[in-house]
């Protein structure tokens, strides 16, 4: 199924969830304006509010909350990219200039927070007790999953288990609450419940694989940010860590290296490496194992073009190439 396929299925909503950005982004603080609609009109594929949707229709649920908490779970994901690309200093996204890049550090953060406060007022609207409580509960294991990623940057003894538990927290945490709130709100029983979480999990860390192997892999213009970002950063992602795990002495000499030091410097060797010990394709088959894993949780999901979709969107995650 491809992407397109599975947006026309909820087209009408995602055009309503587009809407109520641009609505509840309105400040009277001008800054505030230009730099959250600059980040959220990037050209991002709004993969975290589809989710929300497509779960609520596979959880048959027709009211107007969906569309509601689509757009608090979109706020939530770009105030944590506001401050990604400020503690990663990092230049380019989605092929554009980051917020940071164009109007300082200072007034990323700042939009940031304000977009993370916007999401809870929104919550607040919503009125649902269990909603605020997925979403708050998302958005404190997200920002953990951050200073853990902190905490591993530069460290070339971090393992395979310690990368996973940061994907778990600063990636896949948001999908998992995205395709709970589906059936919360369609009053689904908990095994439907913990099936749609287990879903959005396991997606969420095949996307952030994909995303890993595409760093040393994609084409700068397609992926729309620099090639090596992560290395730059000095990031032990997974395909590093299969390299320091499989390599020659002399390819973990320069990995280990390249990450303690970061910068760009010895970014041959290090795709040369990664190339040769089949480490992109070692990091593609684990996010294709996860893909699978999440379309093996909807089967406690009833039969619909929604849960389809949602299988579509799993086997997206893996085969796409940005």
């Amino acid at each position: 199924m491809e992407l397109d396929s599975i947006r026309a299925l909820v087209r009408d909503d995602m055009a309503a969830v587009d809407a109520l950005i641009l609505e509840r982004l309105r400040s009277d603080v001008v800054l505030v304006n230009s730099v959250g609609h600059y980040i959220v009109n990037s050209g991002g594929k709004r993969l975290r509010p589809l989710l929300v949707l497509l779960a609520a229709g596979a959880c048959g649920y027709r009211d107007r909350r969906h569309v509601d908490l689509a757009a608090v779970i979109e706020f939530i994901h770009t105030a944590t990219l506001l401050h990604d690309d400020v503690v990663d200093d990092s230049d380019l996204r989605r092929g554009r200039e980051t917020a940071n890049a164009l109007w300082g550090n200072e007034a990323s953060v700042l939009v940031g927070d304000f977009l993370y406060s916007r999401s809870f007022q929104m919550m607040v609207d919503v009125g649902i007790m269990r909603v605020m409580a997925i979403l708050a509960d998302a958005t404190n294991i997200i920002a953990e999953g951050e200073v853990l990623q902190l905490m591993n940057c530069h460290d070339p003894d971090t393992t395979e288990a310690r990368y996973y538990e940061v994907i778990r927290c600063k990636t896949a945490k948001l999908f998992e609450a995205a395709a709970r709130l589906g059936a919360v709100l369609g009053g689904r029983p908990e095994i439907e419940e913990q099936a749609l979480a287990a879903y959005g999990m396991h997606l969420g860390v095949a996307f952030q694989l994909v995303d890993d192997a595409l760093d040393y892999s994609a084409d700068a213009g397609e992926l729309g940010k620099n090639i090596g970002d992560d290395l730059a950063e000095g990031k032990p992602t997974l395909p590093l860590i299969h390299v320091l795990r499989e390599g020659a002495p002399d390819q973990v000499a320069v990995v280990r290296s390249a990450i303690e030091n970061g910068g760009l410097d010895q970014i041959d060797a290090v795709r040369a490496a990664i190339a040769s010990t089949g480490a992109i394709e070692y990091t593609a088959r684990s996010a294709q194992q996860e893909a699978e894993k999440a379309v093996q949780a909807l089967e406690a999901i009833p039969e619909s073009p929604f849960r389809e979709a949602l299988a579509g969107l799993a086997r997206f995650a893996v085969s796409r190439t940005y």
